[in-house]
């Protein structure tokens, strides 16, 4: 494996996965594991490889990725987001593509606070009329 890499950081909810890109032949490694053993679902497994296939590029780059925080759907839609991060620094040219598909906007959602005299978010406790 070379030591020149591309670096992108993807987010989504509280996981965060610093990302690298280098040349290669499509290995994937999560956290020092690959991909189908870190992710065993292979709903997972395509949400990861999504930006490669749609850019045509699944078996050009070899990706290490350490990611940390939130749960697996969580990490592996940060893993998404850094991957195509990743690309748009190896190759600005694919922004368009990467744009239209929306793998390059963060998912800003998260999970709203509780709040005081509230049994949750927006749930209330029970009202007692009599």
């Amino acid at each position: 494996m070379s030591t020149e890499f591309d670096y992108g950081t993807g987010r989504r909810k509280t996981a965060t996965a610093r990302t690298r890109l280098y040349a290669g032949s499509g290995n994937i490694e999560i956290n020092g594991r690959s991909v189908e053993d870190y992710f065993p679902r292979k709903t997972l497994q395509m949400i990861i490889r999504q930006p490669l296939a749609i850019t045509k590029l699944l078996d050009k780059f070899d990706v290490k990725v350490n990611v940390c925080g939130g749960g697996v759907t969580g990490q592996a839609e940060a893993v998404r987001h850094g991957i195509s991060r990743a690309l748009l620094e190896n190759d600005p040219a694919l922004r368009p593509t990467l744009k239209r598909a929306g793998l390059l906007t963060r998912d800003a959602r998260k999970k709203e606070r509780k709040k005081y005299g509230q049994r949750a978010a927006r749930a209330r406790y029970q009202y007692s009329k009599r």
